[in-house]
């Protein structure tokens, strides 16, 4: 989950709880505002009852306790907080919803008097308090677009670093600030210009002595058409052909440190047959394929290639029975070929000139160029040993 998501979450459920608990302290004011109304009405109507005869002292409560007398009453969202019934009548305190105006009603005897109040001071705290709960979301709702708007750049940042990763080394990251952001900014510019200046001096001294090991190879391959004696003439091919060999897997293994793949989408069959096709096989009985199920790849088609042909190169090479086994399954391609179990943990065959000491057909690069292309593309190499067969399986 990114930081982003993050920050949003908790701002939802901060907001929500915020938002609960303003609810809740209105609910709590509310019913103590209805309590001290009906305590302090409840002492007036007792009044009242006491002097019900006496109109001079009635209108006199009326006016000290701020009472309006209402000739008709409107019962619409009217909600009862008290009320109680007796032999010479009944009283009840009544309020409107969503507001602190109450109403007396006493009956007594045939007499109806209905009075209209208002708690002005307990509104005003009650407004009071739900503005400082208002002014808290809206202040932390403030926070939360300031700090997604300080951390901002840091999309920036990621999809710059990511393009930079993938290969495109001229990347710089665009932010101008003052802040810790803005010093990882230009920290990580100077560490790229310093990079591709690096990358690319290596390139360069790479691509001139592969020309210059490729020119004496080539003249020495020449000169050795001249030498009579057969034995000594299939030698220096042999000597010259390995170094070329040596020569275009150690240039090519480099070029993985250096190059961007070219992404395109092919089914698991064209990857095999084009596997295949670099291996120039002279007997293809040596190979079974058992494709179970195909399915569509995304990734580099010739590096991939180049990957699945040095596997399979070397089940051909270390296999003590034939045919050699190529298994295509759901999202995985596994070879497998006969022979004894490694004798090591497969790390140690990734490494650059490893190999079996049974046999020193090769440079032991094989598996190294195998790992450098299945990590660009974050693709698995498993291996185990089952039933005599050495199987190694690709996961995509």
């Amino acid at each position: 989950m990114s930081i982003f998501k993050k920050l949003t979450f908790l701002f939802i459920i901060s907001f929500v709880l915020m938002t609960v608990i303003g609810l809740w302290i209105d609910n709590i004011n509310s019913k103590r505002v209805d309590n001290f109304a009906k305590e302090k009405y409840l002492k007036v109507i007792d009044d009242i009852f006491k002097n019900i005869e006496n109109k001079n002292y009635i209108e006199t409560l009326i006016l000290k306790n701020s009472l309006e007398i209402v000739p008709v009453l409107d019962n619409n969202d009217l909600e009862t907080i008290y009320s109680q019934n007796s032999t010479f009548g009944d009283i009840s305190i009544l309020k409107y919803k969503s507001s602190n105006i109450y109403i007396l009603k006493i009956k007594y005897l045939d007499e109806l008097y209905i009075f209209k109040a208002f708690e002005e001071e307990s509104l005003s705290d009650k407004n009071i308090l739900n503005i400082l709960v208002f002014l808290d979301i809206f202040a932390l709702l403030m926070m939360f677009l300031f700090i997604i708007k300080l951390l901002s750049p840091l999309k920036t940042i990621t999809k710059d670093i990511k393009a930079f990763a993938n290969g495109n080394l001229s990347t710089r990251i665009d932010i101008k600030s003052n802040d810790e952001i803005g010093t990882l900014a230009n920290s990580f510019n100077k560490m790229a210009s310093s990079l591709e200046n690096s990358i690319k001096t290596r390139e360069e001294l790479l691509r001139d002595i592969g020309h210059e090991l490729r020119t004496p190879i080539a003249k020495g391959k020449f000169a050795i058409e001249k030498i009579d004696d057969s034995s000594q003439k299939e030698l220096l091919k042999k000597i010259f052909n390995d170094l070329e060999k040596l020569t275009s897997e150690l240039i090519e293994l480099e070029k993985l440190n250096i190059s961007k793949l070219n992404i395109t989408t092919f089914s698991a069959e064209t990857l095999v047959l084009e596997s295949l096709g670099k291996l120039y096989l002279e007997d293809e009985s040596k190979i079974e394929i058992k494709i179970f199920e195909d399915f569509k790849i995304n990734a580099d088609l010739d590096y991939l290639s180049i990957a699945l042909k040095n596997l399979i190169d070397n089940a051909l090479k270390y296999a003590t029975d034939f045919p050699i086994i190529i298994k295509v399954g759901k999202n995985q391609i596994s070879i497998l070929n006969s022979g004894q179990k490694l004798s090591k943990d497969l790390e140690y065959y990734l490494k650059p000139f490893t190999q079996e000491l049974i046999q020193r057909d090769g440079f032991g690069l094989g598996l190294s160029i195998v790992k450098k292309i299945l990590d660009k593309h974050n693709f698995k190499l498993i291996y185990n040993y089952e039933n005599e067969f050495n199987i190694f399986t690709i996961h995509l």
